[in-house]
């Protein structure tokens, strides 16, 4: 049984934002060069796209949530 209702929105922002930290680390660990504002658009895009996904979510689970009426003729 789960603990807590799965998220996929978080799920996305926090890939996204943990790509965003490691590009950051190889930068400062010497892997590799990376400008200061190369991330910003992984993050700005990693947020739009985890908001979509959980706007989807939501409208999904919502319409799962309703109670099905019986079709009258």
């Amino acid at each position: 049984m789960l603990r807590h209702e799965f998220q996929p929105g978080k799920l996305v922002a926090g890939f996204f934002l943990t790509v965003a930290g490691v590009v950051y680390a190889g930068d400062a660990g010497g892997a590799w060069e990376t400008p200061w504002f190369a991330v910003i658009p992984v993050v700005t895009g990693g947020l739009c796209l985890a908001g979509a996904v959980a706007v989807l979510t939501h409208g999904v689970r919502r319409r799962r949530a309703e109670p099905r009426q019986p079709d009258r003729l």
